[in-house]
């Protein structure tokens, strides 16, 4: 009769062996920091138009 099952001992080297993430290209690379610098002039724009926004407004008197 076969065992259907693995064995323990080779579920604990699958957990040690996991497969490599494939290597990044080049173009990859150069996408995912564009795309992080974007997002980072995005905040820094949003920041600055809320600042000239809220100097704009004239205080509420309670």
């Amino acid at each position: 009769m076969s065992e259907r099952r693995p064995k323990a001992t080779v579920l604990e080297a699958n957990k040690a062996f996991k497969p490599a993430e494939p290597a990044r290209t080049d173009y990859e690379k150069a996408q995912n920091a564009f795309d992080q610098n974007r997002e980072r002039l995005k905040a820094e724009r949003l920041a600055r138009e809320a600042a000239v926004r809220d100097r704009k407004q004239p205080e509420k008197l309670a």
